[in-house]
């Protein structure tokens, strides 16, 4: 008895030398080194991008290579969000808000995506080797988090609504760094990063005023429904997202490969370009970080579990300006929730709605209510014969680089007779003609050059299949087989295919610009 006791005297004295263990974890910003410079605009995220049937692709086209992409954005420091008050669980409703309902306590937004990831987890190089991407760009990936805290609400709630996992609340990291604004080479735009037919496809309005491949709602059900038929398609989440990014009909083909072969059809198993097999990688890559921030080195700041927009009825034809003075915003604050409008003038035919912060709504509906100056500052002119740019800025007493801001133009435009411009109006209160025009197709812009077919060859290297081939030459695998006629999708080493692009030169002739 007494050696027991003497025993647990010791064993008590030596865990008394050992520090107390918490496992609390504080939620900060990002820290950032001192002296870096802040950005204000929208870095975007410069992932690979490919055009095929059913696809969403990345952002920036590279070449198919392990090669991981760089960034070339001026770093910037993100403002510490203070850690919210715990609030009661949540339950989305039909507008896609959230309401109250008294339950467990919860803490904040990452805690509900982090408890909501289900997907198998990757590992391997690969994924080191991205997970080291990020930690070396602690700067932007703080960016990339504080774009985010704008739209995760709304989109977790989706999420979560559908049943889907989680981690892809994180997907719009991998394709545009949550830009909503984003616009890629090969025309896919927006936080999802739609094309325009997929976008069509989903029913993303695409006129001179409006865009929903970026309307921040929109764009979300949309690339929610595709990755939900996707997942309906090959009953496998990885498969899935393969899919978003090589499109369905790649995926499908991979594995009627392997089916033929007698090899596995998962993932893990298929032939794929590397920028595909580096997709998912580098999605689990960014799960790791979110999911463990201190194993890393970041402190990712708290996200509050409530929206941060509101969605409002828009009131009429107005400016972006004058919506975001209503709103006690900034131009570029406004354009974040709204970046779907495309011109100066905002017009309820193209979308009917508005998203505002939360704590700007009321206010917006009060200055809106005493505001005694015109709504819309714009009219529409109509194009007379061989008159140019110039002589249109001098006759509204504006330049030409804003009237083509206004109207989508570059320097280069050349425009037609007839065609409707929005210029400055003269007499706000009594010139604005917009509202006659709103859907007017005569707003959509002239071509800038005439296109000239330019041929060129190219010899089948050992492993390239046509896809690879049609995505380093930004075309269709569609247009190599009629290029070539070929019957199938197969191409042999030392094949010698004709590939077809478009080369500019500048229209000539008034005839030619009237097309």
């Amino acid at each position: 008895m007494r050696t027991t006791i003497a025993g647990l005297l010791v064993f008590g004295a030596i865990l008394a030398t050992f520090p107390p263990v918490s496992l609390a974890k504080e939620s900060t910003a990002v820290s950032t080194p001192p002296g870096s410079a802040s950005s204000p605009d929208f870095p975007v995220y410069p992932s690979p991008a490919v055009q095929v049937e059913g696809r969403i692709p990345s952002e920036a086209p590279v070449p198919v290579s392990n090669d991981l992409p760089r960034i070339t954005e001026v770093p910037g420091p993100v403002p510490n969000i203070p850690v919210p008050q715990a609030r009661a669980p949540h339950q989305t409703d039909q507008t896609g808000l959230v309401a109250d309902f008294p339950a467990a306590e919860v803490n904040d937004l990452w805690t509900r995506i982090r408890e909501g990831f289900t997907l198998t987890d990757l590992d391997g190089p690969l994924v080191e080797r991205h997970e080291d991407w990020y930690v070396d760009r602690p700067d932007y990936m703080a960016r990339m988090i504080d774009r985010s805290r704008k739209y995760l609400y709304f989109i977790v709630g989706e999420i979560e609504k559908r049943n889907m996992p989680m981690e892809i609340a994180l997907l719009p990291m991998i394709e545009s760094a949550y830009n909503p604004a984003a616009y890629s080479q090969m025309k896919a735009a927006g936080m999802w990063q739609f094309i325009p037919s997929t976008g069509k496809h989903y029913g993303l309005k695409q006129n001179f005023w409006y865009d929903g491949r970026r309307d921040v709602m929109a764009a979300t059900l949309a690339a929610l429904d595709y990755l939900q038929r996707l997942h309906a398609m090959f009953n496998d989440w990885q498969l899935a997202l393969a899919a978003y990014n090589w499109g369905e009909g790649a995926v499908s083909r991979a594995m009627e490969k392997n089916r033929a072969a007698g090899r596995p059809t998962n993932y893990l198993s298929l032939t794929m370009p590397a920028e595909t097999r580096n997709y998912l990688p580098k999605l689990q890559a960014v799960k790791n970080i979110v999911a463990d921030p201190e194993a890393f080195g970041f402190d990712i700041a708290s996200v509050p579990d409530e929206p941060y927009f509101i969605p409002v009825k828009v009131p009429g034809q107005m400016d972006v300006k004058v919506a975001a003075k209503l709103a006690n915003l900034s131009v570029d604050e406004f354009r974040n929730l709204n970046p779907g409008h495309n011109r100066p003038v905002i017009i309820p035919a193209a979308n009917k709605q508005l998203l505002l912060p939360k704590d700007k709504v009321d206010l917006f509906h009060e200055n809106l209510e005493n505001f005694d100056s015109p709504l819309v500052t714009w009219q529409t002119y109509r194009v007379q014969r061989r008159e140019r740019l110039r002589h249109i800025a001098l006759k509204f007493d504006t330049t030409v680089a804003k009237l083509c801001e206004a109207n989508g133009l570059t320097l280069r435009s050349r425009l037609r007779p007839g065609q409707l411009l929005l210029v400055p109006a003269r007499n706000p209160a009594r010139d604005n003609t917009v509202a006659a025009h709103a859907d007017h197709a005569d707003f959509a812009p002239a071509r800038d050059v005439k296109k000239s077919t330019v041929r060129r060859l190219h010899k089948v290297k050992r492993g390239e299949t046509l896809f690879a081939i049609a995505k380093k030459h930004s075309v269709t695998v569609a247009q190599l087989k009629t290029w070539n006629r070929l019957r199938g999708n197969s191409v042999r080493a030392g094949q010698v295919l004709t590939v077809k692009s478009e080369g500019a030169r500048p229209i000539r002739s008034q005839k030619v610009a009237l097309r």
